[in-house]
């Protein structure tokens, strides 16, 4: 007698998830939880979650920052995001919003931080700035990451002074607006 193929509704690809999102629900005091599929990846800390709904979440990786797609390492590290997540199912752990609306939340793949395997492959800086709305478990976790991947020269470590995409951004603005050191002094 030949097996029969029984179709599985897509809805049911994210009952794996399920289970994730219940630990966590527990864990996470005051975390919301998204449990979706990642459709799309802007750059090495943005991605876009499909619901179960339909709807979408633009989601910024907690923790983190990646170089901007224009420096060096930016493309590398959205490719690298890209294998972890892209068609995945995920599910997001987070608790604000950011001045764009975006999400920001810790993204896990089958149990594993996305955000953390980014810094510890030397593709993103632990953004210490925002360390403090970590949980102390994953404040040391992702010090200790890029600890190891800078010491070890791995990804942008391995340049002799990477600069920190918030310096870069920050440097880009200047420009934009005219306000640079440079342009400053050339004005009468």
């Amino acid at each position: 007698m030949g097996k029969s193929i029984i179709p599985v509704p897509n809805s049911l690809m994210f009952l794996p998830v399920l289970s994730l999102v219940l630990l966590l629900a527990s864990a996470g005091v005051g975390a919301e939880i998204l449990a979706g599929q990642v459709v799309r990846v802007a750059d090495g800390d943005t991605v876009t979650v499909l619901l179960p709904d339909g709807q979408t979440h633009q989601v910024r990786l907690a923790g983190i920052d990646s170089p901007e797609r224009a420096q060096p390492f930016g493309q590398r590290a959205r490719q690298e995001i890209s294998a972890l997540v892209f068609g995945k199912p995920v599910v997001v752990e987070w608790s604000k919003r950011d001045r764009y609306q975006r999400i920001v939340g810790k993204v896990l793949v089958a149990d594993q931080d996305t955000g953390l395997a980014l810094v510890a492959s030397g593709l993103a800086w632990h953004f210490k700035r925002y360390q403090h709305e970590q949980s102390p478990a994953d404040r040391a976790q992702y010090a200790a990451a890029e600890e190891q991947a800078r010491s070890s020269g791995k990804g942008l470590w391995s340049e002799a002074h990477p600069v920190p995409p918030w310096e870069w951004r920050a440097a880009k603005r200047q420009v934009a607006s005219g306000t640079s050191e440079a342009s400053r002094v050339a004005r009468p």
